[in-house]
């Protein structure tokens, strides 16, 4: 039997996966709780981490839909050093957004992995000493020992 198919690969499978999770979410109206369970889905998915970094970043997303993009970026942090740079930049322009208090709990706890950008590392310590929302400071201050024990098991490098 001749078989034209070539096999998939796991690489092709994950970006085929995560090219119809990011269709059928840009398909979804802002507020579709859906959004929300596609960041899920696209969790641990390496070819949906720009996507994500998008999402994190962008003021107008869904809400909740930010909240799961930070934590898959806090837990599958980019490997790639340009895009986790953009990861954390992303991170810190949700967190300096003054109307999203879950969004910005969740960017401050979300930030141990890219202390290694002079830029996140003082925002975080700015953050942890003096934002007006004590669980945005907590949440900044849970981050800041995440950074260091990631540094100590070597685990936060790049």
């Amino acid at each position: 039997m001749n078989d034209t198919h070539r096999p998939t690969t796991a690489a092709a499978a994950a970006a085929e996966a995560a090219e119809r999770l990011i269709a059928e979410y840009r398909a979804l109206p802002p507020g579709s709780d859906r959004k929300r369970e596609i960041i899920t889905e696209l969790d641990a998915n390496a070819q949906a981490l720009p996507f994500l970094v998008s999402v994190v970043a962008d003021a107008e997303e869904y809400g909740l839909a930010r909240v799961e993009s930070a934590t898959v970026l806090r837990v599958w942090p980019p490997d790639d050093p340009d895009l986790r740079r953009r990861a954390g930049r992303a991170l810190l322009t949700a967190l300096r957004e003054p109307e999203e208090d879950l969004v910005r709990q969740y960017a401050a706890m979300s930030l141990a992995p890219y202390t290694s950008d002079p830029l996140v590392a003082m925002a975080l310590d700015s953050t942890a000493r003096a934002d007006q929302d004590p669980l945005v400071r907590d949440s900044a201050r849970f981050s800041i020992k995440e950074a260091h024990r990631l540094q100590e098991t070597g685990a936060g490098s790049p």
